[in-house]
């Protein structure tokens, strides 16, 4: 897709992830005159990097038009209270971007009624240092500009996988959306259990967390699949293999994985409504 920005976009949350999306578009060179930010208690730091960019913050309600893009960076819980006030906001012509995990484009039709394209999108928190990696998915009514606004727009914070079913969005939040949990997860256990084997704690963490950053750097800079690259480092009969063997187990981490994500995924459908 080509890259575009829109004429006028307005950010609904400018908190952790609404921020780093922030960030990405105008390193990515959309101009800050073109972004208005609308956050009840926005951040010191947020509030001075819109004033060095000429983003304008929070202007009195009934001075905006209707944007060319409406981003929905709120917290899912807050979108019936948020509805009234962004309503104006999503008139015909506006793209309504959604980042809001559970939220469906009809959940977003009933509460926006005159909107009537709508992406709805999943990054994750690596976006706040541009390496994220973004679900979509965009109604009919998305034209073909709208979507590569909406294509650019995500990939000023890393990659974009576009699906062509809503549903798949749910098992998108449940990989990658929360993944990245899991693997901060992954390192305090094998810190854990470095300890367990003697290691004194500082320096177990430290090998656990160096250990997950180099591997996701390989992961990122290579060609290879993670199974090739698994296989590559694992010896027959070595130590690799035998620590493999568990993690391999019939009830190893397989199975726990998937129940992790499905876990996630069905939480995600239980947010809608």
């Amino acid at each position: 897709m080509t890259t575009e920005f829109p004429k006028s976009l307005v950010l609904v949350g400018a908190g952790k992830m609404g921020g780093a999306m922030l960030e990405g578009w105008i390193a990515s060179g959309l101009q800050g005159s073109a972004v208005t930010i609308i956050d009840p208690l926005p951040s010191a730091e947020m509030s001075d990097y819109c004033a060095k960019h000429g983003i304008a913050v929070n202007p009195a309600a009934g001075s905006l038009a209707a944007p060319d893009v409406l981003v929905l960076g709120i917290k899912p819980q807050m979108l019936d209270a948020a509805a009234p006030t962004l309503a104006p906001l999503a008139g015909e012509s506006t793209l309504v971007l959604s980042i809001l995990a559970g939220k469906t484009i009809a959940n977003l039709k009933d509460r926006l009624p005159k909107a009537r394209a709508f992406v709805r999108a999943m990054p994750n928190l690596p976006a706040s240092v541009g390496r994220g990696i973004s679900g979509a998915v965009a109604n009919s009514e998305v034209s073909a500009r709208q979507k590569a606004i909406a294509d650019t727009l995500l990939k000023g914070v890393g990659r974009v996988e576009w699906v062509d079913r809503e549903v798949l969005i749910d098992a998108v939040t449940g990989v990658s959306g929360s993944g990245p949990a899991y693997v901060f997860y992954l390192v305090e256990c094998l810190a854990k259990a470095g300890e367990a084997e003697g290691l004194p704690p500082e320096l177990a963490l430290r090998l656990a967390r160096a250990t997950v950053e180099g591997a996701g750097e390989l992961l990122f800079k290579s060609d290879l699949s993670a199974a090739t690259l698994r296989q590559n480092v694992t010896s027959p009969g070595g130590t690799t293999a035998a620590g493999l063997h568990i993690l391999m187990a019939d009830a190893g981490l397989e199975p726990l994985i998937a129940g992790t994500v499905r876990a996630a995924r069905r939480r995600a459908a239980e947010l809608s409504g």
